[in-house]
């Protein structure tokens, strides 16, 4: 039976997994990222490229040492969206700029035909994107910028540091504001506009291919006797719906610290009111609709730590499970999608003075339905665009979890929603499809689903939803741009 090693680039943490052809997980090891703040933007981080790789390098040495019978068959990897790693002219990984870094917000006014742009590259003009953000480094560091010769996204970079062999994957390049998508390719045309000219664009690699074998020199710092291939992976909310099984006209949803819905068109569609996003699925032979609330999962976990520092994840789960009554609501989402726009503040609504029986109870169950509330408004609109005509809802990612979540966002949609085997590693998952597929093996562990019913008799989620869109156009009307 084959056995992978698994990278994924996250935006928190990172890690790298050892599987099997069949997705059981052997064993995983993981480090968190770190980042540093450029001192000469008022909002940007970069991170070291050389210290990730020592990371990712560290793990797989760590797990191949603890594991020593296990021949590794293939390695593959996913990468956080939006992040790239510049490399230099003389071919060395200069600086890494992370779907976090803002270094281009203040300069996106100096961009034009922001509305063409959308309709040619199914995204907004933002500083998310890739092109801003080196956009943003040639306007203030030029002393940077002078030394960059591509670049590439973080899951290709990998394959870069282990093979020598650069690329960029379909998914991963319509994230870079460059890339055309009627004519599957970079865009002379929307390189000039983002003025990157000097900058040479990597070739386009579809997910699944071999990039190369690992360098000789990766191969004697692992320690082992034996050749690995290196199999091109992607973006990391692509690899975890190909490892939840989507497949065309599926709902996707992936709830991690971001909640993109998706869902999967053999043609392109961009909206006339620029509500979604549209990308490249993984090999590009799809399109990828989506819209997204943005900042979501990291809200329940960091009340969890910090109002039930010492209570366990199932006691917490039941402890919700027990609340029978709306006593405030949260608005935590940071984006207001169908406006583009983000929302610079959340907060609690609880009606003046606290009530004496105001639990902290109370506050986690709200943050949990503020994240149901807000995946399912999102899906509501890309159900009025794409149309209700799909065949499942499927749910991935850690954040489904919580039982809680998973309930309350049957109880909103109004239909069974369907979690495969081991959701929560779907982008694991998703690199062991991508290996699979290089090997011609069927991937067969996507045929089991946790299924999760809507609760019809269940209406204080729905009472709930009510409350909630009522602050949330409050909170449109009085909203500061940002």
């Amino acid at each position: 039976m084959n056995k992978y090693l698994i990278v994924d680039l996250g935006t928190g943490n990172s890690r790298v997994a050892l599987v099997n052809e069949i997705g059981e997980l052997i064993d995983i090891s993981s480090f968190e990222n770190k980042y540093y703040k450029d001192q000469s933007y008022d909002d940007a981080q970069y991170f070291s490229p050389n210290y990730w790789q020592r990371q990712v390098m560290n793990s797989i040495k760590e797990i191949i040492s603890k594991h020593p019978g296990i021949h590794i068959d293939a390695i593959s990897s996913s990468g956080a969206r939006q992040s790239s790693v510049l490399i230099d002219k003389k071919g060395d990984s200069l600086i890494g700029l992370p779907n976090i870094d803002n270094r281009g917000k203040s300069f996106m006014k100096d961009i034009a035909n922001k509305s063409d742009i959308y309709h040619c590259t199914g995204s907004w003009v933002t500083e998310d994107c890739i092109a801003s953000k080196i956009y943003g480094l040639k306007k203030v560091r030029s002393d940077l910028y002078d030394q960059v010769g591509t670049f590439t996204s973080l899951s290709e970079w990998i394959g870069y540091i282990l093979t020598g062999n650069l690329c960029i994957e379909f998914s991963q390049a319509t994230e870079t504001l460059l890339f055309d998508l009627d004519k599957h390719d970079f865009s002379e045309e929307l390189i000039r506009a983002f003025s990157l000219q000097d900058i040479e664009m990597p070739c386009l690699a579809k997910a699944g291919d071999k990039l190369g074998n690992l360098k000789q020199s990766v191969i004697e710092d692992l320690g082992i006797s034996y050749d690995i291939p290196f199999i091109i992976g992607g973006a990391d909310t692509q690899i975890a719906l190909k490892g939840a099984g989507i497949k065309k006209g599926d709902i996707g949803i992936v709830s991690g610290t971001t909640s993109p819905v998706v869902t999967l068109a053999k043609d392109k569609y961009t909206d006339i009111d620029q509500r979604c996003w549209t990308g490249l699925y993984l090999g590009g032979e799809m399109f990828q609709v989506e819209t997204n609330p943005g900042v979501t999962g990291l809200n329940y976990q960091r009340i969890r730590n910090l109002l039930f520092d010492k209570v366990s994840y199932d006691d917490l789960e039941f402890a919700l499970d027990q609340v029978g009554e709306i006593k405030c609501v949260a608005f935590f989402t940071s984006l207001d999608f169908e406006n583009a726009r983000g929302y610079p503040t959340g907060g609690f609504f609880i009606k003046p003075p606290f009530s004496q029986d105001l639990h902290r109870e109370d506050m986690a169950w709200a943050i949990v339905a503020d994240i149901a509330c807000s995946i399912y408004h999102q899906y509501s609109q890309l159900i009025s665009m794409t149309g209700d005509r799909k065949k499942r809802i499927l749910c991935c990612g850690g954040g489904f979890q919580s039982k809680i979540l998973r309930q309350h966002l049957a109880d909103l949609i109004g239909k069974k929603i369907y979690l495969p085997h081991n959701y929560h590693q779907s982008s694991v998952l998703g690199g062991v499809v991508v290996c699979n597929d290089y090997f011609n093996l069927h991937s067969n562990f996507d045929d089991s689903f946790i299924v999760v019913e809507p609760d019809i008799e269940h209406n204080l989620i729905h009472d709930y939803y009510k409350k909630w869109e009522r602050h949330r156009n409050r909170i449109m009307t009085t909203r500061e741009d940002v």
